[in-house]
């Protein structure tokens, strides 16, 4: 069923650089600011989507992929880091499919209630979203797109390379991603995983390795969710060095 999806999707990215190649802003138009807008699919789903703004022009437009806890303050911080990285961020709310506004903590009935999505998540829907959210990157940038996913959208950050074309991808321990080990990616990507993870056994992430050798694959000694700062699972040491690696990464391939 994917096949369709894909075939959808990067027809919708096809047509929008054909019809924004004569659209880009005068010098001194672009301006420094965080804001939710809406993005509409190639199937006709309507998402929000937060979007942080570097101060001058954007060296690139970079799409980042929630884990299961919405896009919440962590999410929109990743964001805003990459911002004033000189990236145009964009983070759309895959959970809209499901439960519009979806922004969870990381503990107690939260942590339950973002369990309880697992269930009702479509991977390749969730592909779509990504699609507009690098569709809404090129419209605003005019350069290249990459992706930056975390958990959940870890996974869907190695889908889309396989399945989207940006022009780079980057996944923080993607925990589906040993499923989709067959698929080829059609950019250059980076992949982080915790030693200690005990969610993503090392076998599911060497079927990639095996099958893609030219995957950059980084092991921390670190625990799941090593980089989201609010959780106990927190890493700063693997937090910041998997930071380091994927921004010269992303800029390499991007800027």
């Amino acid at each position: 069923m994917y096949c369709d999806f894909t075939r959808r999707a990067q027809e919708f990215l096809a047509a929008w650089s054909i019809q924004l190649t004569y659209q880009q802003p005068a010098d001194g138009e672009w301006k420094t600011m965080s804001e939710f807008t809406k993005l509409t699919t190639v199937d006709e789903h309507e998402l929000s989507a937060y979007v942080a703004r570097p101060e001058g022009k954007p060296i690139a437009g970079l799409v980042i992929v929630q884990e299961i806890f919405g896009v919440n303050a962590h999410i929109r911080s990743v964001a805003d880091g990459y911002a004033k990285d000189g990236f145009l961020a964009v983070a759309p709310a895959l959970f809209d499919r499901i439960e519009p506004g979806v922004e969870l903590g990381y503990e107690g009935a939260d942590m339950e209630r973002a369990r309880s999505f697992i269930p009702k998540i479509d991977m390749d829907k969730g592909v779509l979203d990504v699609a507009a959210a690098l569709q809404f990157a090129k419209a605003e940038t005019f350069r290249k797109v990459g992706v930056v996913g975390f958990c959940w959208g870890g996974t869907l950050a190695w889908l889309s390379a396989t399945r989207l074309q940006p022009d780079a991808a980057v996944g923080y321990y993607g925990g589906g991603i040993g499923n989709y080990a067959a698929e080829m990616p059609q950019c250059p990507v980076m992949l982080h995983f915790g030693k200690l993870d005990k969610h993503i056994p090392a076998e599911e992430v060497n079927k990639v390795k095996q099958a893609h050798p030219q995957v950059e694959i980084y092991w921390y000694d670190a625990d799941h969710a090593f980089n989201a700062e609010p959780r106990s699972s927190y890493n700063p040491q693997a937090a910041r060095l998997a930071r380091e690696r994927s921004l010269a990464f992303l800029k390499k391939h991007l800027a």
